[in-house]
C-alpha cells in the first residue's frame, strides 16, 4: 500500500494503519519518519492492533523497545540513541533474526542498519491542529 493519506483523528490514523497491515507479509522493517507529535506512535497502535497485539502500545521513548510477540511485532523508538552501535546494543540483530516485523521511530539514528528495502512511512502535521498527512512509500 502506497500513497498519501490525510487524516484528522486518531481513528482515521488507525484505519490507515489497519489497511496498511493487511498488505504485510511479515519480517518487514517499517521506518516511521516525522516530527514529534506527528502521529508515529498512533499509527503503530493501529498497526499493532491489526496484527493481533494483546498489550497496549505506547511510545517506547524511555524503554526504547516494546515487543509484542503475539503479533510478531517489535516497536523501537530510537530518539534517545546516538547511532548504529546503540541500536545493535538494544538487540537489533536478534529482532532481525527472529523475523518479526520491526517498526522504527527515528530511523535516522540507525544509519545503515535500515535497509533500502524498508517501507518508509512519513508523517507531517497538517493545516489544522488535528490534521496529519501520512505518506507511505
Amino acid at each position: 500500500m502506497k500513497g498519501l493519506f490525510k487524516v484528522s483523528s486518531v481513528e482515521e490514523t488507525w484505519e490507515v494503519a489497519r489497511k496498511f497491515a493487511s498488505g504485510l507479509k511479515g519480517a518487514e522493517i517499517i521506518a516511521l519518519e516525522g516530527d514529534l507529535g506527528a502521529g508515529k506512535t498512533t499509527f503503530t497502535q493501529g498497526l499493532a492492533a491489526a496484527l493481533g497485539a494483546k498489550s497496549a502500545v505506547s511510545s517506547p521513548t524511555f524503554c526504547i523497545v516494546q515487543e509484542h510477540p503475539e503479533a510478531k511485532l517489535v516497536h523501537l523508538d530510537l530518539y534517545r540513541l546516538s547511532g548504529e552501535d546503540d541500536v545493535i546494543a538494544v538487540g537489533w540483530e536478534d529482532f532481525i533474526d527472529r523475523g518479526d516485523t520491526i517498526v522504527v521511530e527515528w530511523p535516522e539514528r540507525a544509519g545503515s542498519l535500515i535497509p533500502d528495502s524498508a517501507i518508509r512511512v512519513c508523517f507531517r502535521h497538517g493545516a489544522g491542529e488535528e490534521e496529519r498527512e501520512i505518506e507511505i512509500k
